[in-house]
């Protein structure tokens, strides 16, 4: 297995940074997090939040920035180096997030592509529910009656697309760098616009109420716990194979602790202040339509495409604020997108070999194609079920194996060390600080987080034992969710059994 002793790096550990929280600050961070908080104890959930970012979520980041960094090397390339039967994890990981979560997640920068220039006029017109459902997605009656793609939504596919292609296309400092650079700013730049003007609209304060006003009696809920972890593994994109990918291009002296806090607090601290623009026009609609602001929370595809655009109707100058907020989506979507375009390719070519062009080229042409599945009348049901199963199941089951390798197979001590000898601090206190963090973050990769994301997956499953998802049909459940996961897992192996290029050379 060659080393790459001419892998590319990122020209500066800013770039690197940019990078890695445009990974994590996706479309799941503005329209996921504000309701999952309100819904399990508002301002009493950060208390769980921020215990699960402790012992979850910064340990398995700084875990996988470690591993990239020491091995300099891709996902797979990285657990073989450990163990070349652990290779199968790392193909895993790029496989379904690449051939899945990308293939539908672009469609969804596509709708929002779409409304963005639907907010000039205001297309969505007094019912935006019947035209996004109806109108727009042209919604079928169910998961196998599927009428043919969609094609304005094709269209937006392939801009987007061909967005993504032309970033990754020029690589890590000319490509990705440069364009995250660029994005990064705009997208903190709307996100304070957005947030400051709803924060002046009428029934704002009350919004924000629902947002934070704290429900202790929630924190002694299991279920409340489960999507803390579950919130703060989705959000910073572990188990995708990114961070590690992107580690890979850091400098040898780049400082692996410093980075992970950097990464993990802004991309925590941004949800919680979109939180704040979200809630904050839930509640001025609220007030405008005169309903209980209950009725007006809602989470997920229907904030963004039924409730905000109902919002856009009533504010002044809605049609600005539309545009801004279709764009901000269509950005945070493109910079996440683009790192897990990446990370599969980034291990395709420490594999064969081959040059940057024709892997990116080769990856795109066929996740666009990958994405056109999800651009059929029923694709909001193909794209329901295949991201339950893929983000419940795929990306937990990732976090846990990977903990169980590093924690009691290769051992914690060696990423230890590897951290350490980077963090550029003397003296005896900063010893003390040294071993208490260091030491905290062994045993939370060791036991906690294992045993936090494994409760996860187990409550996970009782519910599906206990009814179907959502009431889909079985067929749906099996073929879209069960085999996504098993093909993906299947092609993992095959690449695995393949051989690295240059491997008769020391590794």
């Amino acid at each position: 297995m060659a080393n790459n002793v001419d892998r590319p790096q990122w020209k500066s550990n800013f770039g690197f940074l940019f990078a890695a929280i445009g990974s994590a600050v996706g479309l799941g961070n503005i329209w996921r997090f504000p309701y999952i908080a309100y819904e399990n104890g508002g301002g009493a959930f950060l208390f769980p939040y921020i215990v699960a970012l402790i012992t979850a979520g910064i340990p398995i980041l700084m875990l996988e920035f470690a591993l990239g960094h020491k091995k300099k090397a891709s996902s797979p390339k990285a657990f073989a180096k450990i163990d070349s039967k652990w290779e199968w994890l790392g193909w895993w990981s790029v496989t379904f997030v690449m051939f899945g979560i990308v293939a539908y997640y672009i469609v969804i920068i596509g709708w929002c592509a779409n409304f963005f220039c639907f907010s000039f006029t205001q297309m969505w017109g007094p019912d935006p529910n019947d035209f996004f459902f109806h109108s727009f997605l042209k919604m079928s009656s169910g998961v196998w009656d599927l009428h043919g793609v969609n094609v304005s939504i094709a269209l937006a596919v392939v801009l987007i697309w061909f967005i993504n292609w032309s970033i990754t296309y020029q690589g890590i400092e000319k490509g990705i760098e440069r364009a995250v650079k660029f994005m990064m700013p705009i997208l903190f730049l709307i996100t304070l616009t957005i947030v400051i003007w709803s924060l002046f609209l009428s029934g704002a304060e009350k919004g924000i109420s629902l947002y934070l006003t704290p429900k202790f009696s929630k924190i002694l809920n299991l279920d409340v716990w489960i999507a803390a972890y579950g919130q703060i593994f989705f959000s910073l994109s572990l188990g995708f194979g990114i961070m590690i990918a992107y580690a890979s291009y850091l400098p040898k002296n780049a400082n692996i602790f410093k980075n992970s806090i950097i990464v993990a607090f802004s991309n925590s601290f941004y949800e919680m202040f979109a939180g704040l623009g979200v809630f904050s026009i839930l509640g001025y609609m609220a007030v405008k339509q005169g309903i209980p602001i209950k009725e007006a929370v809602t989470s997920g595809i229907g904030l963004a495409f039924v409730a905000y655009p109902k919002a856009i109707s009533l504010i002044p100058f809605g049609e600005i604020f539309g545009m801004l907020f279709f764009f901000l989506l269509t950005i945070a979507g493109i910079s996440s997108s683009i790192s897990i375009i990446e990370a599969f390719s980034s291990a395709v070519i420490d594999k064969f070999g081959a040059s940057r062009q024709k892997v990116v080229t080769t990856v795109c042409i066929i996740g666009f194609f990958g994405s056109l599945l999800f651009t059929s009348h029923a694709g909001l049901f193909w794209l329901d079920i295949v991201d339950h199963f893929l983000n419940h199941y795929g990306l937990v089951t990732v976090g846990i194996v990977e903990a169980f390798i590093v924690g009691w197979i290769y051992r914690t001590e060696q990423l230890k060390m590897h951290i350490v000898s980077r963090l550029g601090l003397s003296g005896t206190r900063n010893k003390i600080f040294q071993y208490i963090v260091l030491q905290l973050w062994k045993y939370c990769i060791k036991f906690i987080t294992p045993v936090a994301l494994g409760i996860a997956i187990i409550n996970s499953l009782m519910q599906e034992f206990a009814k179907p998802y959502e009431g889909y049909p079985l067929s749906g459940i099996i073929i879209l969710g069960v085999g996504w996961l098993l093909i993906t897992h299947i092609f993992a192996f095959g690449m695995s059994g393949l051989p690295w290029a240059g491997e008769n050379e020391s590794g």
